[in-house]
Order: C-alpha cells, then sequence, then structure tokens
C-alpha cells in the first residue's frame, strides 16, 4: 500500500450528495438516503480518507413521515453544518413527484452521533438542496433552489438560485427570498445544490448544474455582500467530466461541498460515478474527494494533473487514522449495524435481533418488494461492482405463498427476488426478475432444502449468479449470467443505487410465520 496516496471513492456504494463539515481536528459528513431508513447517514474521520459511520439524521420512526414515497423521492441532498456548540443539517423531502412539492426542514444535535431534533420545517422554503451559512454577525442564511415560474421559464431546466434569512431560533424566513443566480445568466440547466462560504472579503457560492447526469458540472459565483450581485466566475464549470467519455473511469461528477483543513489545505468532496459497459452504474452516485487551491484571482481549481477527480489521488497533509475494518461477516450478535437499512420507517415493526440471540428475525408481512410499500426487507448498499453476498437462514414455510430469501433491490420495477419456499409439499428455491415492474419466475428447483439453507449471489461487472446449498454441501447454481444492468440506475433513472438484503413475505395474505437469519456475509471481490 502506498501511504502517500489514497483511492476514491471514499465512500463506496450509493452515498450521493456529500456535505461535510469540520469541527477541530474532526470532519463530519452527510449523504442523502432518498426512502431508506434509517436516513442521511452521518460519517466521523480524522483524515478525510478514512470514514466510520457514526449515526444517522433521521433515526426515529416518529421523526418525520415518509409517506410511502417511491425510491428515488424521499431525503434529498443534505446540507451539514456547526455553530456554537451544535450541529444542523438541512434537508429537502420531496413526496409528490420530483418536480412538484418539496419542504425543507432542519434538525439538530448536540453530538454528531445524535440524538437529532424532530425536524423544524421551514415555512414557505421551496426548491430543493438547501443549505444554512452562519454569518460573523450572527445572522441566519439560507440558500435553497427553486424552479422558475412556468410562465417564465426560457428553457427545459430553468432553475435559480435563492436566498433569505432565518431567524436563528424559530429557523422561520425573515424578510424576502431573493434570487442571487437565475440560471438563465449562464444558461444554466438544473442549478441546484448551493453553498455560500466566506474568504477573503468575499462571499462564496458554489453550485452544480447541467443534472445529476451527463452534463453534472460544479460552478461558482462571489459577491461582496451576501445578499448582493454575484460575479460569476470566468472560469466555469470549476469541475467537470462532462467533456470526457461518459465510460470514463470516473464520470458525471458534481455537487460538492469544500473544507479547509486545520493545516490550511482545502478540499472538495463531490459525487460521481463508476460506469461499466453502457454506461450502466449499480453502485449509485458514490463520494469523492479532491484537493482544490485557491487561485491567484481569487477562484477555485481542482488541484490534480488535468483538472480532474482521479481514481488515486495524494492523501491530505494529516495524520492517517484508519478505522477497524468492518467484519464480511454479521452474526447478528449485537445491535443492529448502522449498514442496515429498511425502505422507508415501519409502522408495525417486523425484524428483531433479540427475538432469538445471535439471529435477525424477518416476521413475514403481506408486502411485496416489486410493489411500493414498506417491505419486510433489511438491506445494505451493494459497494463494488464484484461482491460475493450470502445468508444462512432458517425457514419453515406453512403454506404455498409464504417466502424469505434474499434480494437486489434497484427500485419496486427492477429487482431479483431469491427465496425459499413451498409448493405442496416440498420445499422450494425461486428467483423471480422484476423488470419495468412486470414480475416473472426465472428459475425454481424443488426439494433442495429442509428448513436450513445458504443462499449466495455473486457478481461480475455485468452479470449476477445465484447459488443455494444445504449447509456442509458444495454450492449449486440456480441461475447464471442474469444481467446486471438491469439493477442500473441508468436503466431505472434513479438516484439510488442497489441494495442487497434479507427479504420475507406472505404475498398479500396475513401470516404469523418468520425466518431466521444466522449470518450474513458481505465481501468485495477482485
Amino acid at each position: 500500500m502506498d501511504h502517500q496516496y489514497f483511492e476514491n471513492p471514499i465512500l463506496r456504494g450509493f452515498y450521493p450528495d456529500p456535505s461535510i463539515c469540520r469541527v477541530g481536528d474532526d470532519y463530519y459528513l452527510v449523504t442523502s438516503s432518498f426512502v431508506y431508513y434509517p436516513g442521511l447517514p452521518i460519517f466521523h474521520s480524522k483524515d478525510l480518507v478514512n470514514w466510520k459511520q457514526i449515526g444517522h439524521g433521521i433515526h426515529r420512526t416518529t421523526q418525520l413521515d415518509y409517506k410511502n414515497c417511491e425510491t428515488s423521492l424521499g431525503l434529498w441532498a443534505p446540507t451539514i453544518r456547526y455553530h456554537k456548540g451544535r450541529f444542523y443539517i438541512i434537508n429537502t423531502f420531496v413526496s409528490e413527484g420530483r418536480e412538484a412539492r418539496r419542504d425543507n426542514y432542519i434538525i439538530t444535535a448536540e453530538k454528531p452521533e445524535g440524538p437529532w431534533s424532530d425536524p423544524v420545517f421551514v415555512a414557505g422554503a421551496d426548491g430543493i438542496d438547501s443549505s444554512l451559512f452562519f454569518d460573523d454577525d450572527g445572522r441566519v442564511w439560507y440558500a435553497g433552489n427553486c424552479i422558475i415560474p412556468y410562465d417564465q421559464q426560457e428553457y427545459e431546466g430553468h432553475h435559480a438560485i435563492y436566498l433569505c434569512e432565518l431567524d436563528p431560533e424559530t429557523f422561520q424566513i425573515i424578510g424576502e427570498k431573493k434570487i442571487i443566480w437565475n440560471g438563465n445568466r449562464t444558461a444554466s440547466k438544473w442549478i441546484e445544490a448551493p453553498h455560500i462560504y466566506k474568504k477573503d472579503g468575499f462571499y462564496y457560492l458554489i453550485v452544480a448544474e447541467g443534472g445529476t447526469f451527463t452534463n453534472h458540472s460544479v460552478m461558482m459565483a462571489r459577491a461582496k455582500e451576501i445578499d448582493g450581485h454575484y460575479e460569476i466566475c470566468p472560469r466555469n464549470p470549476i469541475v467537470s467530466h462532462r467533456h470526457l467519455s461518459l465510460m470514463h473511469p470516473i464520470s458525471v461528477v458534481g455537487h460538492a461541498d469544500i473544507v479547509e483543513t486545520q493545516n490550511g489545505e482545502w478540499w472538495m468532496v463531490l459525487l460521481g460515478v463508476r460506469p461499466y459497459e453502457g454506461i450502466n452504474y449499480n453502485l449509485g452516485r458514490e463520494t469523492f474527494l479532491a484537493p482544490i487551491i485557491w487561485d491567484e484571482d481569487g477562484w477555485i481549481r481542482l488541484d490534480t494533473p488535468h483538472g480532474l477527480i482521479q481514481e488515486k489521488e495524494r492523501r491530505p497533509n494529516l495524520p492517517a487514522h484508519p478505522f477497524p475494518a468492518k467484519k464480511e461477516r454479521d452474526d447478528f450478535d449485537g445491535d443492529l449495524d448502522l449498514v442496515w437499512n429498511t425502505v422507508h420507517p415501519w409502522s408495525t415493526e417486523f425484524f428483531s435481533w433479540t427475538e432469538r440471540r445471535g439471529h435477525l428475525r424477518i416476521y413475514l408481512q403481506p408486502e411485496v418488494i416489486h410493489e411500493i410499500c414498506t417491505p419486510a426487507f433489511v438491506g445494505r448498499r451493494q459497494q463494488h461492482k464484484k461482491f460475493e453476498a450470502s445468508c444462512l437462514m432458517e425457514f419453515e414455510p406453512k403454506a404455498d405463498n409464504e417466502e424469505a430469501g434474499l434480494v437486489l433491490l434497484s427500485d419496486d420495477r427492477f429487482n431479483y427476488i431469491f427465496v425459499a419456499g413451498q409448493k405442496g409439499e416440498e420445499y422450494v428455491v425461486r428467483l423471480y426478475k422484476t423488470e419495468s415492474g412486470k414480475n416473472v419466475l426465472i428459475s425454481e428447483v424443488k426439494g433442495v432444502f429442509s428448513k436450513t439453507v445458504i443462499l449466495t449471489i455473486s457478481a461480475t461487472d455485468l452479470e449476477y449468479n445465484f447459488f443455494y446449498q444445504k449447509p456442509g454441501d458444495e454450492k449449486t447454481l440456480l441461475a447464471a449470467n442474469q444481467k446486471a444492468s438491469l439493477l442500473s440506475s441508468t436503466v431505472n433513472e434513479g438516484f439510488t443505487g442497489t441494495y442487497i438484503g434479507m427479504y420475507g413475505s406472505s404475498n398479500h395474505k396475513e401470516s404469523d410465520n418468520y425466518a431466521d437469519f444466522n449470518w450474513f456475509d458481505y465481501k468485495a471481490l477482485t
């Protein structure tokens, strides 16, 4: 290992829209989570390279009503900031369509790991990607994106960035909202993700534009007064890979936040994707890190060769601070790890790691994962193009409609459902594929387990393979060469990445049955 360099991304898998802050020698980062719960994962680092998850901003089912949102709605683009002993996260909740209602709220905590407060919604704050700025004079400012009224739009994606002052106690808007960057000034489409910084007598505004795919980029402007006229950076975009092939190893970069280290260096976190054949990416938008420099003219540029985000990058001038590596196997012998999520918060708790110690018990629910719902699913992100995941499951189906096992999930419209069940008097293992909302049986084999079975999914860049076995036996292939691209964000036109996890369903019928998962393995393959 070359200790002078690190490998991007710093957060692998579906961790998009990163926001960062520093408190002394400690760094904290939060990302989007959309409909997954707990929401808004929070990470800690000492060196900007090694990160450990320490909590979630939304971690109580009573904090926020997800309203049964489809997968790419929910909790978008948070910003994390620290001010006078308190942490703040501001976030947009999107529940009625991507271009419809957006509700912006603020949560606070004394410690970054939580507990976090209940949300305080900012009345009248429309748009997405809200951000907070605490000025030296004690005033608190809100920056957000807004859609230009339809009768005034000059082109598709005509958006703007607006600014308003907030009451520091109530978090409600004081005075008028003011547009400080109309997208038509730069012919920008979907201008969003504003962050404000103060340096050398200027207020700097960094934004994303171009949409979060082909033309994604980072732009900036500055003004002498926070609500004044913003001068556009003449070198915009300051970061983009849109001039490169979409099959470049790192593509679609944008949506940035910056931080100064205690040693005076400046670094940028931003999202990007790692595509494979067909401009597909199953891992979702990931978090990358890059050095930046303030040039002589007072504008930022990437301090990298050719101005690109690199797979291998020099380390910050900070003491290395690695955390213990996560174990490949989760034995469910303690509190449930922060890596695990459900789809939506649950109203009826459908899982337990205390009912039977050393096992994760999933109670079968009538909901099915190929519909918009809160299924009995506990999953984690796919973080590598090549991986192997497996579980040891104990399950005695009582009826033909009951099944449990593993799911690879892009959303309700695109997934693989790999489950054990029964057919008449025989146990069966099945693989279903859901494509464009249509669920079909791919493969089925009878008489292959009695109560206990090991299910395994292995992945290459292009394919998933599905195996089953009795404990002590060799693996048997159920289905090979299933297209990975089925779960690509390009295919579903979504904002999330692939999840893999444990699942149980009674398929629209009531059941008191359950499946016990003794362990779950996830390991990267080279």
